[in-house]
């Protein structure tokens, strides 16, 4: 049985689909701070299983002890919970210090009074901060990232490499990620930000809808081809499977730590992500720019051989799909608010 903490959020619940279709069984915590629990019937109407749910913190030791007595036949964890706006963490970054790394801390520890050994952490290509070179792999320097919601990642990455060297038994890996996008495509589950979205698809989906009145491209006067900033934007998809193919790697394989990039190894500009969705969905869009973001790194893309090379794992989903899925959700979801 896997634990899945931060389930039900966008990462978290694109993995338990994938991780149910893979044959596993999977129990969930999340404090639905930032996600719903009816992410719950998305999954059960994609998959035909509904997998346990618990409501709570992972800070909450009580909270993780009575679940790892409940569910005994836990034998791996994937760890998602973290709050994970940039903008907001640079305004609040106690909020994130405590939330993120307190977190992890509590589940190690309660890892190893139950004697449950492998995690695959949910990690950042933002540890990176802005890499000197360009595709960055996993032997670019990790350097103090722009912002405290990536210093927390990479706070939680040395955490973890100390308490596997600490000899006690602990396999990680950490997944760094670089911009996941995109929604399942039964469109049953998606992104689903509380309030208003800090990630730029669903803000461009919310704003194609009319929810937004317009679209912010935060700096247009970046060293980059168009002046907006790049990201290597990964379908969720793709990424999901990815957590799936690294837990397999730690129950198969004799491994303590190890990191991986997960990108497409392919840059694209603010710009070029909002062509690709004016072009896919057929709709214009209204944007004006705005001034750049704290926090925001100007341009980053993934070199992702070392998963391809050692896990056998690819991104494999086009741009033009994963905002075409992005927006089915969309619509999807506000068809069912509509009918609730």
């Amino acid at each position: 049985m896997i634990l899945v903490t931060g389930g039900t959020g966008y990462i978290g619940s694109h993995t338990v689909v994938a991780l149910l279709d893979k044959g596993y069984e999977v129990v969930i915590i999340d404090n639905l701070s930032n996600s719903e629990e009816s992410v719950l019937n998305g999954i059960k109407k994609i998959t035909g299983k509904t997998p346990a749910f618990v409501k709570g913190d992972v800070k909450n030791q009580q909270t993780l002890d009575k679940l790892f007595q409940d569910y005994p036949k836990i034998n791996a964890i994937i760890h998602f919970a973290a709050f994970k706006a940039v903008g907001e963490s640079v305004e609040q970054p106690l909020k994130y210090y405590d939330n993120n790394v307190n977190g992890l801390i509590q589940l190690l520890k309660t890892m190893e009074s139950h004697s449950v050994n492998k995690i695959v952490f949910s990690s950042s290509c933002t540890v990176y901060g802005q890499p000197g070179i360009l595709p960055v792999d996993e032997t670019a320097p990790v350097v103090k990232p722009e912002s405290p919601y990536g210093n927390t990642k990479k706070i939680n990455e040395e955490i973890l490499f100390d308490a596997v060297k600490s000899g006690k038994g602990l396999k990680a890996i950490s997944l760094r990620y670089f911009n996941p996008i995109g929604a399942h495509p039964s469109a049953l589950i998606g992104e689903l930000p509380i309030g208003v979205p800090n990630n730029l698809l669903p803000y461009i989906t919310q704003t194609a809808i009319g929810i937004r009145k317009e679209l912010k491209v935060f700096g247009n006067n970046y060293n980059t081809p168009d002046g907006t900033c790049i990201r290597d934007y990964i379908n969720i998809n793709d990424l999901a499977n990815a957590h799936v193919v690294a837990l397999e790697y730690l129950f198969n394989q004799n491994v303590e730590y190890d990191v991986f990039n997960l990108g497409t190894g392919k840059g694209s500009s603010v710009l070029e992500v909002i062509s690709a969705f004016e072009k896919s969905c057929n709709i214009s869009l209204n944007y004006s720019f705005a001034p750049p973001r704290n926090g925001d790194v100007e341009k980053v893309w993934a070199n992702p051989a070392k998963a391809k090379k050692i896990l056998n794992w690819k991104a494999k989903i086009s741009l033009e799909d994963t905002v075409l899925s992005a927006w089915e959700w969309e619509n999807h979801y506000r068809k069912q608010l509509k009918n609730n």
